[in-house]
């Protein structure tokens, strides 16, 4: 099968789109059937899950058969074109269970650096953020503007969002503290939503840990394009996933991450 002449963001919009009619008519029903894929601990997917990820997968068969997949749901198939689309259904199934609409479908296509453009969809609230070298922009209930992370530069000044305590060891939770002493504001269970806020410039800096590459690799592309830094809690790259710092600005990210490291 020949790849067609849509432009790769055209294919993750298709794709994101699939995701959407596959995920919707399962939000906010009651007797949605859920599994635990952990012996120990909950990490939980449903149908809708796996529903989205198939209809991505077949959009990309379609559209670009030449390029790996890695998806959380249904594992890796290589590629030969030395590109790979990075999926992630549902990032945030337990706030998609709990009726929150606080999850996302994020779409990330890579090399073999890391991500090159990334998507985060919010199905039921209709926004969608999008981020590449040639584009950083939100569409949404009031229409389309361009994503801009803010220029806050001191910590005392910022806002702070992460998924702890639910995530993460116990050192890594008292790494997070250690940053969260010296902030305005901090807000927690957010999943992908959190970095699509940084990148739409209504929050300041995100701090996780435990993260796989599905997870963060279309909010790195997001962000980056608009502005901010992604890197783990050394200052490396993140997208192999891991503990993950983003933040608007290189100097709220050259102060947390000094926090981090020290802690």
């Amino acid at each position: 099968m020949q790849e067609t002449s849509l432009s790769d963001l055209e294919v993750a919009e298709e794709m994101a789109d699939a995701a959407r009619t596959a995920i919707l008519p399962f939000f906010r029903q009651s007797n949605l059937e859920t599994s635990n894929k952990l012996n120990e601990g909950f990490d939980p997917v449903t149908v809708a899950d796996r529903n989205a990820e198939k209809a991505m997968r077949d959009v990309l068969a379609r559209h670009r058969p030449e390029d790996g997949i890695f998806g959380e749901e249904f594992g890796q198939v290589q590629g030969v074109s030395g590109r790979t689309w990075v999926l992630d259904p549902i990032d945030g199934t337990r706030g998609f269970i709990s009726g929150t609409p606080t999850w996302g479908v994020l779409i990330a296509l890579s090399d073999q650096d890391g991500p090159i453009m990334g998507v985060i969809d919010q199905p039921y609230i209709g926004e969608r953020f999008v981020g590449s070298a040639e584009i950083s922009r939100s569409t949404g209930p009031t229409g389309s503007m361009p994503l801009k992370t803010r220029s806050t530069s001191s910590l005392a000044q910022a806002v702070l969002f992460t998924t702890f305590p639910e995530v993460g060891t116990l050192e890594e939770r008292a790494g997070f503290e250690a940053v969260a002493k010296h902030v305005q504001l901090t807000r927690y269970g957010m999943d992908c939503y959190a970095y699509a806020l940084l990148a739409a410039g209504q929050v300041d800096l995100v701090i996780e840990a435990g993260l796989n590459a599905y997870d963060i690799q279309a909010p790195i592309a997001v962000i980056e394009a608009a502005g901010g830094i992604v890197t783990n809690w050394q200052g490396d790259p993140a997208h192999e996933g891991g503990r993950v710092l983003a933040a608007a600005n290189a100097d709220l990210h050259t102060a947390a991450l000094e926090i981090l490291r020290n802690h």
